[in-house]
């Protein structure tokens, strides 16, 4: 398992967090998400590394944006 934290960038509300966490969710091997909307950052564990473009696609699904 493998452990990684992202900055979010454009979050405001508990519907920014439900959003990101269901894209964050259907990535392939994610086994669990925790997005804290006062530190805007998702920490997403999953089986192995995953692909920053896969991560940034799925924030922009959202509506987001993953700051760099």
């Amino acid at each position: 398992m493998t452990t990684s934290t992202y900055s979010i960038s454009g979050m405001t509300c508990g519907h920014c967090v439900s959003a990101v966490t269901a894209e964050l969710w259907r990535l392939p091997g994610v086994g669990a998400v925790e997005v804290d909307l006062a530190a805007g950052t998702a920490t997403v564990t999953s089986e192995q590394p995953l692909d920053e473009a896969e991560v940034r696609a799925a924030v922009d699904e959202a509506g987001y944006e993953l700051a760099d």
